[in-house]
């Protein structure tokens, strides 16, 4: 007997089971948090599995983006809107940021002493932010050789480098590279079937990280700081539904229809607490939105990198919160060098376990009246506000795609149009 499955069925009864995981893992972490805290090595093991394809899936995607373009100006061009455009809402982000730790002021009160202070619990941090200098970002970008761009700590960035000079090549090399281009096709079809595989282990992996989160820092963890939490939700949903609300408009789509498009995706990243997670899922949805391949393999790698909109909100969230924890008054002036030097630190650490904090310790450096060390007041909560920036970070990226491919005159409005009604 012969049934037809309808399109997506398989990915709407997906984004069901990882929904059911991911509540039924927190119900187990308040509840039962000695065994939940267990379930780490299933949380870190899948992710661990995605990260894994990361590398060579957007390698062929570039490549075979870069390959089959006409010409390598249309390439040079996505890449320098793409930065300007980063850059741009990077700004309106990090300005929300600061406007709402001034508006509602989630330090005021905590009257926190200097003299109680854990240095020690964020020395590592600290310590890590200081080897990161501009000059060893741009390095760090250049692989030692051509195979540390997928073996090393999978910095996406270079991978980057590495696929579009190898796309570059093979593009210059016409019909004498068709071999290595049919190679490459292949391969990027077997990488993407490895990751379907994958991903049918999302609710599992989830269920498990969500149990950890709670059963490890408890709701306790959450009470002394929620105001600081809620001020930085109350930024990131302004952010997405104010700023990228209306880019999208402007675009012509809604924000809430790609919100619901992308749910699945979000659902994932919040589980997990990782924007990786979901990287190649959001690759293959912006593609059949109608965003040609050779866009979605350049802005989506390079977004990961460069356009942080949720970090960058929780880097002058967070920097000021401490200031007004310890009761110091920041000038206007600090506090524009704070916005200024944020939009280079939120960049300066990709491809490093703990950016957000890392570049926050960078951050904070600037402002000498602020000890580093208060970044300990803040450490408990760090791993619930994760989630809210890896969730700002994907749709800042989704969003961006969709803009590009629409200033390139690449974007099939119809099958977006259609996609997200749910056609």
């Amino acid at each position: 007997m012969h049934v037809t499955v309808k399109p997506g069925s398989a990915k709407s009864r997906l984004y069901f089971w990882v929904l059911l995981a991911v509540v039924c893992g927190g119900i187990l972490g308040y509840l039962d948090p000695e065994h939940a805290v267990l379930l780490k090595p299933v949380g870190d093991g899948f992710i661990s599995l995605i990260k894994m394809l990361i590398g060579p899936v957007v390698f062929c995607t570039i490549v075979l983006g870069i390959a089959g373009a006409d010409d390598m100006q249309k390439a040079g061009r996505v890449g320098v809107k793409a930065l300007l455009y980063f850059e741009v809402v990077s700004t309106f982000a990090l300005a929300i940021g600061v406007l709402i730790a001034n508006l509602l002021k989630p330090g005021q009160g905590f009257n926190v002493d200097p003299a109680t202070l854990d240095a020690q619990a964020v020395s590592g941090y600290v310590k890590q932010a200081s080897q990161h200098s501009f000059a060893d970002f741009l390095l760090h970008i250049i692989p030692q050789t051509f195979t540390d761009a997928f073996t090393g700590n999978g910095d996406l960035l270079q991978v980057l480098l590495v696929a579009i000079l190898f796309g570059y090549a093979l593009q210059q090399m016409g019909s004498k590279g068709q071999a290595v281009h049919v190679f490459i096709e292949e391969c990027a079809h077997i990488f993407f079937a490895m990751m379907a595989v994958i991903m049918k282990l999302a609710p599992l992996g989830a269920g498990a990280a969500m149990a950890f989160t709670l059963g490890k820092y408890g709701l306790g963890a959450l009470k002394p700081l929620v105001a600081l939490m809620g001020s930085f939700y109350l930024s990131c949903g302004l952010f997405v539904l104010g700023v990228l609300g209306i880019i999208a408009a402007l675009t012509g789509f809604n924000i809430f229809k790609l919100l619901c498009y992308i749910k699945g995706e979000l659902l994932l990243v919040l589980g997990t607490s990782s924007s990786e997670s979901a990287l190649v899922p959001l690759m293959q949805k912006l593609e059949t939105l109608g965003c040609s391949r050779s866009v979605v393999g350049l802005v989506v790698p390079a977004g990961y990198s460069f356009n942080l909109d949720g970090t960058n909100i929780y880097l002058t969230m967070a920097a000021l919160f401490v200031a007004q924890a310890l009761n110091i008054e920041l000038s206007l002036t600090q506090q524009l060098t704070l916005l200024l030097v944020a939009m280079l630190t939120s960049k300066g650490a990709s491809g490093v376990t703990g950016a957000g904090f890392i570049t926050l310790a960078a951050t904070l450096a600037v402002v000498p009246t602020v000890p580093v060390a208060a970044l300990s007041l803040i450490l408990g909560i760090d791993r619930f506000m994760s989630e809210a920036r890896a969730l700002t970070n994907l749709i800042g990226n989704a969003v961006a795609t969709i803009v590009i491919s629409y200033s390139e005159g690449e974007l099939d409005k119809q099958k977006l149009q259609a996609a997200l009604n749910g056609h």
